[in-house]
C-alpha cells in the first residue's frame, strides 16, 4: 500500500469537512446578501443593535392579549418609520414564533403576481436567518400566479428592513420572504388561501405585511387619506380596501400584501386589528410645508380577539342622526337635497345603510342601501329622505309630523356569501337571499322583534320579501349573505 504524501495527509481535514458542510447542506443553500443596509439603516452591527433598542425602549404601545396574529409594519428608512415599526415589534418581543411571513411589496421590478423566495439564507448585520423552505413548498407550484421570480429581491428593500428589527425580539425562527407585484383581488384571496392550509393549525406562525402610506407633497391630504385608510384596516375590509387601492383614494404601497394578510386572519378568525401608531415623514422631521415629499407610517396588530372596536363612535352616530332630520327638514321644506360635507373619514367610507322612521312606536318608513354605494354620511343623508317620502308602503311624511318622528340608522358591515344557514347568528346577522331576479333581505333586528326561530325568520324572507317559495334558501342555488349592524336611534342621544 502506497504512504500518503505530506499533501494528501494535509487534505484529509479539509475534505472531511467539505464533506460534512455539504451533509449539513450548509453549501447548498444561496445566500441573499442585503441591499438596504447603510441607506434604509446602518452597515455597522453595534450600530443598528443600538438604533433598534433605542426604538424598542421608548416604544410604548397598548398591550393586546394573547398572541398575535399579524402585524402591519412601514419600511421606510429607520430614521423615519424606525419609532412607529417598533411599536409593533415590541409587543412580540421574546414571543416563541417559529416561522415569520414578510409579505413586502415590489419597488424596482414589476411585475404582476406573487413572488415566493423558496430556501437559503437572508443575510443582515446581525447574522443570518434562513427561510423556511418546508413552508415554502407549500406555496410554491400550487398556483400560475405564485411563483419565484429572484428579481423581485433583487434590489428591494420592504421584506429586508423587517430583519434586524425581528432578530432583536425574537430566536429560534425561520422566515418566508414574500414579494407582491401587481395582483388581482382572486390572487390575494388565492395566496390567502395557500397561507391558511400552510399554517393549519399551527399557533408559532406571525405574519408581518411591510408597507407605507400616503405617498405626496401634502402633509395636510397625508393625514386625511391615511385615516381613511386606517378606517378601512380597522375593520378589515379587505375588498373595501383593494377596491379603494385601485381607485386611489386609499393608499398602501404594500396594500396587495395588506389585504391578502387580512383575508388570511378573517380566515383563521383573528378578527380585531388595532392601531398601534401612525405619523408621517414631515411629523417625523417637522417639515410640515407643503410641497415637501412626505410618506405615511402605521403599525397595527391583529389578534383573535372578536368583535372588535365599533363600526361608529358616539359623536359619529349622533352626527348621522343630525344629517338624517335636517335632511329629512330641508327636503320637506324646499323638495331639494341638503347640501353638507364631512371631514370625519369614518364618515366618508363608503357603506350601506337603512334608515327607519318610527311614529308612535309603529314603522313609518324604511329605505337603505345594503351595498355600499357612496360615503356613509351621504348614504344616510339620501336614505333619510326615501324613508320619509318614497317608502310605497307608507303615505309621505308631511313637515307638521316630522316633530313626532323617531329615526333609526342602522350602518352595516360589508356582504360576506355564506353556504350554510348554520352560519347566520339571530339577531346579530342581517340576511339576504337572492335568487335570479328575485331578493330580500331583514335586518338584524327583525329576528329580535319578532321572536322567530331561524326556519321562520328565513322562510319568510323568502316568501314575504322575496317572492320565492319558503324554503329556497335550502337550495343551493339560491344565494344566502350575512351582515351585521350597528344599530341606534334618537332615544340614545
Amino acid at each position: 500500500m502506497k504512504r500518503l504524501t505530506g499533501f494528501g495527509i494535509r487534505f484529509i481535514p479539509a475534505l472531511i469537512a467539505f464533506i460534512a458542510l455539504i451533509s449539513s447542506g450548509a453549501l447548498a443553500q444561496d445566500v441573499k446578501q442585503p441591499n438596504a443596509a447603510g441607506t434604509f439603516y446602518p452597515d455597522n452591527p453595534a450600530e443598528l443593535s443600538r438604533m433598534i433598542q433605542g426604538f424598542l425602549e421608548t416604544a410604548d404601545p397598548a398591550q393586546q392579549e394573547g398572541r398575535l396574529f399579524a402585524l402591519i409594519l412601514p419600511h421606510a428608512g429607520y430614521g423615519f418609520s424606525g419609532p412607529t415599526a417598533a411599536a409593533g415589534f415590541k409587543l412580540i418581543q421574546d414571543k416563541a414564533y417559529k416561522t415569520v411571513i414578510i409579505i413586502g411589496t415590489g419597488h424596482r421590478y414589476s411585475f404582476s403576481g406573487v413572488s415566493v423566495y423558496p430556501e437559503g439564507i437572508f443575510r443582515t448585520p446581525l447574522g443570518d436567518l434562513e427561510v423556511d423552505k418546508e413552508f415554502t413548498r407549500q406555496l410554491l407550484n400550487k398556483d400560475k400566479e405564485i411563483f419565484f421570480q429572484p428579481r423581485a429581491f433583487e434590489n428591494e428593500h420592504s421584506v429586508e428592513v423587517q430583519l434586524p428589527f425581528l432578530q432583536k425580539v425574537l430566536s429560534g425562527f425561520k422566515i418566508v420572504p414574500i414579494v407582491t407585484g401587481d395582483c388581482t383581488l382572486d390572487v390575494c384571496k388565492k395566496l390567502a388561501e395557500l397561507l391558511k392550509i400552510a399554517i393549519g393549525s399551527r399557533s408559532d406562525v406571525l405574519v408581518i405585511a411591510s408597507t407605507d402610506m400616503y405617498h405626496g407633497y401634502d402633509y395636510q391630504e397625508a393625514d386625511t387619506v391615511d385615516n381613511l385608510t386606517l378606517s378601512y384596516l380597522k375593520n378589515m375590509d379587505a375588498e373595501g380596501l383593494y377596491y379603494g387601492l385601485r381607485e386611489r383614494k386609499l393608499e398602501l404601497c404594500g396594500g396587495f400584501g395588506v389585504v391578502s394578510t387580512i383575508i388570511l386572519a378573517k380566515d383563521l378568525g383573528h378578527k380585531k386589528l388595532d392601531v398601534l401608531k401612525h405619523t408621517n415623514s414631515a411629523m417625523v422631521t417637522g417639515k410640515m410645508v407643503k410641497g415637501t415629499w412626505t410618506v405615511g407610517y402605521a403599525s397595527c396588530a391583529i389578534d383573535k380577539e372578536e368583535g372588535g372596536a365599533a363600526l361608529l363612535n358616539k359623536n359619529q352616530r349622533k352626527r348621522l342622526l343630525e344629517i338624517a332630520r335636517g335632511s329629512i327638514k330641508t327636503y320637506l321644506t324646499t323638495g331639494k337635497k341638503t347640501e353638507i360635507s364631512e371631514a370625519d373619514p369614518v364618515l366618508l367610507k363608503e357603506m350601506g345603510a337603512f334608515v327607519t322612521l318610527n311614529e308612535g312606536g309603529r314603522l313609518r318608513g324604511c329605505i337603505g342601501n345594503i351595498v355600499a354605494r357612496a360615503p356613509l354620511y351621504l348614504t344616510v343623508r339620501d336614505m333619510a329622505v326615501e324613508a320619509a317620502v318614497g317608502d310605497p308602503r307608507f303615505p309621505q311624511v308631511n313637515l307638521s309630523e316630522l316633530k313626532d318622528i323617531e329615526i333609526e340608522i342602522s350602518a352595516l358591515s360589508p356582504l360576506e356569501r355564506i353556504d350554510s344557514a348554520e352560519k347566520i347568528k339571530l339577531g346579530t346577522h342581517g340576511v339576504i337571499v337572492k335568487k335570479g331576479f328575485n331578493s330580500g333581505v331583514f335586518l338584524p333586528q327583525v329576528a329580535t322583534e319578532t321572536g322567530w326561530s331561524k326556519e321562520e325568520f328565513l322562510s319568510n324572507l323568502c316568501s314575504h320579501k322575496a317572492g320565492l317559495s319558503a324554503d329556497a334558501w335550502k337550495d343551493k342555488s339560491t344565494e344566502v349573505y350575512i351582515f351585521t349592524a350597528e344599530v341606534f336611534s334618537e332615544t340614545s342621544y
